[in-house]
């Protein structure tokens, strides 16, 4: 199964403060063992919200808007991409992590990701199904 494993924001985070040597250093090893283990398939840091935009969808009407968002414990400051057995094998790799926001306390996410098969119902034919693995064969290929 994959999980999307998500690194809640800080208002550090948010104000751009940049994480120490040590702590992107810790990062580096942690992120050596996950694709060790064959399970790392992405991760990156993100930049704050006030450097992001939002676009709202209202039925017709597309609304940009720009950051930063109000609520940073509710914003995203990270994001690794898994490979894992299950999910409980993904909260104990959490859970040997190093701490991602040294000084406060840190919510890390999560979710499993939707695979083809769960669309199985929706989509009786798999003519959906057969278009996203074309898609994902084609976007591996470059």
């Amino acid at each position: 199964m994959r999980v999307m494993v998500l690194i809640k924001a800080d208002e550090n985070s948010e104000a751009g403060v940049m994480p120490d040597e040590k702590l992107l250093r810790d990062m580096g090893n942690f992120n050596e063992e996950l694709v060790k283990a064959g399970v790392m398939l992405a991760g990156e840091g993100l930049k704050p919200s006030s450097q992001s935009r939002r676009v709202r969808f209202s039925g017709t009407r597309r609304t940009v808007i720009d950051g930063p968002f109000a609520e940073a414990k509710e914003l995203v400051a990270g994001f690794w991409l898994w490979q894992v057995k299950s999910l409980e094998e993904a909260v104990e790799w959490v859970k040997r992590m190093p701490d991602p926001m040294p000084g406060t306390e840190a919510d890390v996410e999560i979710r499993p990701v939707f695979e083809m098969e769960d669309f199985a119902e929706v989509d009786p034919t798999g003519e959906i199904r057969a278009q996203e693995e074309r898609l994902r064969a084609q976007t591996a290929a470059e």
